[in-house]
């Protein structure tokens, strides 16, 4: 399927954005904190202050969110909204690199404002899609953007992997070193491969469609209210945050559980490693699946897919295990984000798509909220951390059902009168 110049660049933001999620959150970050900037910190202190952070960044992003959204239809520029946010998480995340050891307040402050652009950021970028492509192109674009996410994380965090096992292959002194030279290349990565989507997407939004609104406030509220016009979009709304709970769940416990099992960390960066360039094909062939059976049926397929993931889980014992884990979530995981997007897409006006994608990501970011505590208590009545990780199968059977009712052709006839 061939795309359009503006449509390749919007879809290389996935590539630029990526390596922070990957490389910064995922991978070097929460280890170098308590080895380097937390060095000679209690084990139980340095802990609760990265859970701090890692909470205070989350509230702040679910509560700026639907702001953010807001902003960007009322200003009309969901560009601007998108450049300024990365550069807040290029300047912070380039800093890491000169934070010295034993500054722990330094380098959580930078994260907190790194994590804040980097999901700032996704608003306007999810916003552009309605407008980068016809609603027959949603699925494949949305696919295609996540999958080079994926490839191009997986790239670059596969690179500086290599340069913390072997820093004198490239010339440095030490790991640590290594680390500190990675987050400067999640800068200059995310600055380099965003320039194609400002030079090259065009913004349609009109500055003066909300001259005459009552405010950002009153803006937040009366987007609420017309959920109420749009009762398709709400009703996915509540089943995305139950599902992709449920698949964030299943992310955090899979490295709980390779622990449990004796993996080192070495092999846990592995397996990130092998979802990260699984989930490049597979959000592409999901983009293929939702554009021949609609993303309704795909998410389907996927939900499916991490159902008996859980199942595996249950009864996991090896190592071996675990990697093949890896693979099968790494099939789906991009399917499932890349559909939901496109999905929700169809089912808000593309005029408003800046206030709508507000929500949707303020939900995502609620996402792993019940799940965990719900794996918690189940074990602890059921003295079984096994046990526990069934019960997330009620997060997919209750997303399942809602998702259901979710009459996409109706959602489209609603996001259309409300135009």
């Amino acid at each position: 399927m061939s795309y359009t110049r503006s449509q390749w660049s919007w879809a290389l933001y996935d590539w630029a954005n990526s390596a922070f999620a990957t490389t910064v959150m995922a991978g070097f970050f929460p280890v170098f904190f308590k080895q380097y900037w937390a060095d000679g910190m209690a084990v139980t202190d340095s802990t609760f202050l990265l859970g701090t952070a890692n909470s205070a960044a989350a509230v702040i992003v679910v509560l700026a969110a639907p702001l953010i959204g807001l902003w960007s239809d009322r200003a009309g520029r969901k560009k601007r909204l998108l450049a300024g946010f990365a550069t807040l998480g290029i300047v912070t995340s380039g800093s890491l690199f000169l934070v010295a050891q034993g500054q722990w307040a330094v380098a959580l402050v930078l994260y907190v404002f790194g994590v804040l652009g980097f999901s700032g950021s996704l608003i306007g970028y999810d916003a552009l899609l309605p407008q980068v492509a016809a609603r027959d192109r949603f699925e494949s674009l949305s696919s295609l953007g996540f999958g080079l996410g994926y490839l191009g994380g997986g790239l670059l965090f596969a690179l500086n992997v290599a340069m913390v096992l072997s820093p004198g292959t490239f010339g440095l002194s030490d790991p640590a070193e290594a680390v500190r030279w990675s987050f400067l290349l999640v800068a200059l990565w995310w600055l380099v491969f965003s320039l194609p989507l400002l030079l090259w997407v065009d913004d349609d939004g009109d500055p003066g469609q909300r001259a005459h609104a009552p405010g950002l406030l009153g803006d937040f509220r009366q987007t609420w209210r017309e959920l109420r016009a749009l009762p398709m979009a709400f009703i996915f709304l509540l089943s995305y945050w139950l599902y992709i709970d449920g698949v964030d769940t299943i992310v955090r416990m899979a490295v709980d559980y390779g622990l449990s099992i004796g993996l080192q960390s070495n092999d846990l960066l592995t397996a990130l490693l092998i979802t990260q360039l699984v989930g490049f094909p597979s959000a592409l062939a999901f983009g293929w699946i939702g554009t021949r059976i609609g993303a309704k049926r795909g998410i389907w397929i996927a939900i499916l897919v991490y159902m008996m993931v859980v199942f595996w889980a249950w009864r996991m014992q090896t190592a071996a295990e675990f990697y093949a884990l890896a693979v099968v979530i790494g099939l789906v995981q991009g399917g499932i984000q890349s559909l939901s997007r496109a999905l929700y897409a169809r089912l808000i006006p593309a005029r408003h798509s800046g206030r709508f994608f507000g929500l949707y990501n303020m939900v995502g970011k609620f996402a792993a909220v019940l799940g965990p505590v719900m794996v918690g208590s189940v074990a602890l009545l059921s003295e079984s951390p096994r046990t526990g990780i069934l019960s997330v199968l009620l997060l997919f059977l209750l997303g399942v059902v809602l998702l259901s009712r979710v009459d996409v052709a109706r959602g489209e006839r609603e996001a259309r009168a409300f135009e």
